[in-house]
């Protein structure tokens, strides 16, 4: 995320996403600007984490929360 509060994509997404699987994470809250990147993720981790696509900070911790 931005300093002004845009969220910004991320470089790549197979090295956060494997350190999340590593630590216990099911689920991953993931910028809509990086949906394509995630095509490039390998099948074992798209096999054990759950995609949350946010575009807004506002809609992601709603997510996060589970309230949305």
């Amino acid at each position: 995320m931005g300093i002004q509060g845009s969220i910004k994509k991320v470089r790549s997404l197979t090295e956060p996403l494997q350190v999340a699987i590593d630590i216990g994470a099911k689920r991953a809250l993931i910028p809509i600007e990086n949906k394509r990147s995630f095509f490039d993720v390998s099948a074992e981790i798209l096999e054990n984490v759950d995609p949350i696509f946010y575009g807004e900070v506002k809609r992601a911790a709603l997510k996060a929360l589970g309230l949305n």
